[in-house]
Formats: structure tokens, C-alpha cells, sequence
């Protein structure tokens, strides 16, 4: 299996886009490509059969041009990461390893090393800058959190499972609605860059 999702992935020294002048090179989108295959093979799909290899290029390629869209569009407004909330942030994922050590070794694993990972980890925060003020998330309705629970309840009963009481599961439900409505207008803002922007993909 993991031959075959190797096999997916491209040079990490190829140019795969150009956006606005920025080159998207092969080791971007191979780890963007990684963590898509993660994401079908957790959900129970195979994403390495013919229909599916094609959509995960796809949806990689677009995932890595939108992101840089949305960076480039911080950085025009002003949306930066200090030193310090990428030190911090630094020092949470090293929390998560008990010495150094392990860390340096699920750096190498994923390819990257402690400048990578500061230099993505500006990104990281610049991005969520930018989303939490340009993108605010609306407000979620109990009706459509009810609408969201009754549709549960009808796979869940189609399936055969127990589902719990709408109290139980109303955070749950409410946290995926916001994520939804802000993946939407993200979608929309992505879509209003690229009108404006010159996006070449080579791959």
C-alpha cells in the first residue's frame, strides 16, 4: 500500500504551480498529498485506485493553491506571526515528545527539519490570523443544528445504531456546522483570489 501511495507523490524539486509568481515545489505538495491519503484511508477509502488517485491530485493541487492565495492575501493586509507565537507554538509540539530526540526523529520521518517546521508553523498562524478576522464565522441556528441531528438519527436508525440524546451531542454538531460554514466561505474567498490572480499548474 504504501508503495502505491508513494508512487503518487512527484519531485520534491519540481515546480507543481506558480501562483502569482511564487513557486509551489513537489516537497509542498507532497506533504499536502500525504495528509489528504491519511484522511481517505482513516474514512475507509482507498486512495490509491484510479478514480480516487486522480481526485486526490486534484484536490491537493487546489488545497496548496488556495492556501497560498490566502497567504499571499495576509501578508498584503498585514497579517504577520511574531517570534514569539511561533515559539510558543514550537514549544507545544515538543511538548507532545518527551525529549528532543523523538522529536528530531518524527521531523526526519515527515522530511522536515526544525527551520521547516518554524517557517510552516508562521504560516500556520498567519493563516488562522487571517481566517479569524476576515472570514468571522456566523452564527449556528438551534434549527439547523436540529435539522443536522434528524438527518444523524435517520442514517443512524438506516444503520442500526444507538445515536445519543441531542444535549449529549449539540457541541459536537454545533463546533461541525461552524467548520462547515467557515469551509464555505473560505471556498468563496479562495475563488474570488484566484479571479484576480495568475495560477499556472504544471503537473
Amino acid at each position: 500500500m504504501q508503495k502505491k501511495l508513494n508512487k503518487q507523490k512527484v519531485d520534491d524539486k519540481e515546480t507543481v504551480a506558480i501562483v502569482n509568481d511564487k513557486k509551489l515545489m513537489g516537497r509542498d505538495y507532497n506533504m499536502a498529498l500525504s495528509s489528504l491519503q491519511m484522511q481517505m484511508q482513516q474514512m475507509g477509502q482507498d486512495p490509491t485506485s484510479k478514480e480516487a488517485a486522480k481526485q486526490v491530485k486534484e484536490q491537493t493541487i487546489n488545497n496548496l493553491v488556495g492556501q497560498t492565495l490566502i497567504l499571499q492575501e495576509a501578508d498584503k493586509k498585514g497579517y504577520q506571526a511574531s517570534e514569539e507565537e511561533v515559539e510558543k507554538q514550537v514549544a507545544k509540539m515538543k511538548e507532545q515528545f518527551k525529549d528532543d530526540k523523538k522529536l528530531e526523529a518524527a521531523l526526519k520521518q515527515a522530511d522536515l527539519d526544525m527551520e521547516t517546521l518554524k517557517i510552516q508553523t508562521a504560516e500556520n498562524v498567519q493563516y488562522t490570523k487571517y481566517i479569524e478576522k476576515e472570514i468571522p464565522v456566523e452564527e449556528v441556528s438551534d434549527k439547523e443544528i436540529q435539522a443536522y441531528y434528524d438527518q444523524m438519527v435517520q442514517q443512524g436508525s438506516a444503520g442500526g445504531q444507538e445515536i445519543p440524546k441531542l444535549e449529549e451531542v449539540k457541541p459536537q454538531i454545533m463546533q461541525q456546522l461552524v467548520q462547515q460554514k467557515q469551509q464555505e466561505k473560505l471556498a468563496q474567498q479562495v475563488e474570488k483570489l484566484k479571479k484576480n490572480a495568475e495560477v499556472d499548474i504544471k503537473i
